[in-house]
């Protein structure tokens, strides 16, 4: 009852301070004001602020918040965990599949082994290929091994 008071006697306070606005020809910043002002009269006309009200002041519902917050609470906690953990074990053995997969395929079918010796150390005057295949070939097998 005393919150739909003031709410109305903030509505009727910002409409004349609209009115004195207007009357000073500044409509744009009065229109504002008088949008401002109405607000509160709309939710005490529609409920909300008995509602608000009627929520602040139950145990009840200060409980259900509780229950809410606390199931929150614990929703948050077990992701971070099952994150941390690296997931259930079902997806940990499709992770393990998956990195034996890509390690197989980790390096392209044409690829040679490495050698062992040293090798020849290009002339400084040699230029390099800036438009061939041999290019994007290391390319190709990097996106290959991530599956693009």
């Amino acid at each position: 009852m005393i919150a739909e008071t003031v709410c109305s006697a903030a509505a009727a306070a910002g409409l004349g301070i609209a009115a004195v606005t207007a009357y000073r020809k500044r409509f744009l910043a009065a229109a504002r004001t008088a949008a401002y002002a109405l607000v509160p009269l709309g939710l005490v006309m529609t409920g909300v602020v008995e509602w608000l009200a009627d929520t602040a002041f139950s145990p009840t519902a200060w409980a259900g918040f509780a229950l809410l917050g606390g199931a929150w609470g614990l929703f948050a906690i077990t992701r971070a965990v099952e994150r941390r953990r690296g997931g259930t074990r079902a997806t940990r053995k499709e992770r393990k599949a998956a990195a034996r997969s890509a390690q197989a395929d980790a390096v392209a079918p044409s690829a040679t082994a490495p050698s062992l010796g040293q090798a020849a150390p290009r002339p400084a005057s040699a230029p390099r290929s800036t438009g061939g295949t041999d290019d994007f070939s290391d390319i190709e097998a990097i996106l290959k091994k991530h599956g693009i």
